[in-house]
């Protein structure tokens, strides 16, 4: 259904050309007149403002830039905020705090939002009083109007797999990533953003995916240009080359895990506020390229709307229609046939917590469109419910999920194709840190305990039980590729159990260290359509961010 594909994509264009115009009708007298708070003159001390019974103004900075809220995950922990140690360094230095440090990157080792959408805001309050000693390399102000930020992120890990990639074969490699970021704002009205990746592999007894290499190349560069204001807060146009995520990143991640990341070029409109977001995407993918500049995937086009409700702090409510096209002939069809596909992903989610107790997560999706020469017809969806023992010295939390990709039951038959098509998920987070099990053709009952030993030590551990939904279709892994199939179903759809234990050590705000062991035990499926399996990996990962 290319009309439809077509229809969303020319609906982006004419969001973003309407709020250009929007903003372009914005009255001259206040466009000549700068705003009284953007006056940068330092605030007075609170005895003063008393003394004069003059009204204190909060910083304009406090707003620049605006960054999105970051949505819940599924599976999402609600760690403690009590009085207690929350680094190794703060149990050194004996320093209890009443709560956790404001600091913005997470007090783990991977980071499921983007380096841009860090809020160090903090550092304008007249009253704060946490200091770091990188504080000079954040929101330097230059001139009256001008902003600038900068920053990174050093991180090495260590892989052991066994029966890597279910070949039979050991691997054992290290994988490096260094990244630095330069971040300039004038005002509110336009930010540019650039973020450069490197990353790099050595030791492999396989050959590196395409994921683990990219030694030299730009993950970020991108400008925001402000539309209008709407409701206290504004709407802005993004151009260039930008990480995306999305709602539970099922289906919309900057794939963290992975050392290259992943990232688009195009157009994204979007409006934050307390309660509503409104998205509008037009990009393509970029294609990874070790020995050049990386560029997009010509023949690949992804849009989108997008809509969140947010009742009230934590609870959400998604609602979305995606289209992505690919047109070269790289997938089968019925009776052999080659071709690439358009697929239309219309989805909606609820997620959130009572009293931080009673914690929830459901998602629905419905594919439609072409693939190939056939219909598309498929779907996805996610129900979990967890609990989380607050009162409890470790804070226990516990969830307990189905998720559920549907599969076609004749693959290259009939005039309906039924494989979800799980677009640009992080699939590692949800199905199994082997990454051997996508979003495809799949069965998961799971659940996760998580704990907290102390305040700087997180555990967790997961569960997976796989079924193929239809047997005649293949397994797919994380990255959407198919790597085990019996065409005839006779090995049944048991594809086995996983599980996945890691402990983050949060050393300092600035870094942290990640160990995790995670095993798969066979099912009939995997014993019967190839080496016998039983995929093991270890590993260890030290991060250090500034």
């Amino acid at each position: 259904m290319r009309t439809i594909g077509r229809a969303l994509a020319g609906a982006v264009v004419t969001a973003v050309a309407l709020l250009g115009l929007v903003s372009g009708a914005e009255p001259a007298a206040a466009q000549e007149k700068p705003p009284l708070l953007w006056d940068t003159a330092v605030e007075e001390d609170a005895t003063d403002a008393e003394a004069d019974d003059e009204p204190r103004l909060p910083s304009p900075w406090l707003r620049v830039p605006e960054l999105m809220i970051f949505p819940r995950l599924g599976g999402f922990l609600l760690a403690p905020r009590d009085a207690g140690y929350y680094s190794l360094y703060d149990l050194l230095l004996g320093r209890r705090r009443p709560s956790p440090p404001l600091f913005p990157y997470p007090a783990f080792s991977l980071k499921a939002f983007p380096f841009y959408d860090a809020d160090f805001r903090y550092l304008e309050r007249p009253d704060n009083t946490q200091l770091d000693i990188f504080d000079p390399l954040k929101r330097i102000h230059l001139f009256d109007n001008w902003l600038l930020s900068s920053g990174g992120e050093f991180r090495y890990r260590y892989m052991n797999e066994v029966d890597s990639r279910l070949t039979g074969s050991n691997n054992e490699y290290n994988l490096y990533r260094e990244i630095f970021y330069l971040d300039l704002c004038f005002r509110d009205q336009f930010r540019l953003f650039a973020e450069f990746l490197s990353g790099e592999s050595a030791g492999h007894e396989l050959p590196p995916l395409a994921i683990d290499e990219n030694p030299a190349d730009m993950v970020d560069l991108f400008i925001d240009w402000k539309l209008f204001e709407l409701g206290g807060k504004n709407a802005y146009l993004r151009v260039g080359r930008f990480e995306m995520l999305l709602g539970s990143e099922r289906l919309i991640s900057p794939l963290e895990w992975v050392n290259t990341l992943r990232n688009f070029q195009g157009l994204w409109a979007f409006r934050q506020g307390e309660r509503i977001d409104v998205h509008a995407f037009l990009v393509q993918p970029i294609r990874i390229d070790a020995d050049a500049f990386d560029w997009i995937d010509p023949d690949q086009t992804f849009a989108g709307l997008w809509g969140t409700h947010r009742p009230k702090p934590g609870t959400s409510a998604d609602l979305y229609l995606l289209n992505r096209t690919f047109d070269r002939p790289d997938f089968l069809g019925r009776d052999g046939v080659r071709g690439g596909f358009d697929i239309n992903t219309l989805g909606i989610r609820w997620v959130g917590d009572y009293d931080r107790r009673w914690l929830w997560d459901f998602e629905g999706m419905f594919q439609f469109g072409r693939w190939v020469n056939q219909r598309m017809l498929a779907g996805a969806a996610t129900a979990s419910v967890g609990y989380r023992f607050a009162e409890v010295p470790t804070v226990p939390q516990f969830w307990l999920a189905w998720d559920w990709a549907s599969g076609d039951p004749n693959p290259g038959q009939g005039a309906t194709f039924s494989t979800f098509n799980q677009l640009f998920p992080f699939g590692h987070y949800y199905l199994g840190y082997l990454d051997l099990v996508g979003r495809q053709n799949i069965r998961d009952l799971n659940g996760q305990i998580a704990f907290y030993p102390t305040r700087w030590i997180t555990c967790l551990a997961q569960v997976h039980c796989f079924w193929l939904d239809q047997p005649r279709s293949p397994l797919f892994n994380a990255g959407g590729v198919p790597i085990r199939r019996d065409p005839t179903g006779r090995a049944g759809r048991d594809v086995g159990r996983e599980i996945d234990l890691l402990a983050n050590i949060h050393l300092d705000a600035h870094q942290d260290i990640l160990i995790g062991w995670s095993k798969l035990f066979a099912g009939r499926f995997i014993k019967e359509t190839g080496d016998p399996g039983s995929p093991e990996l270890f590993y260890v990962q030290y991060q250090f961010r500034w």
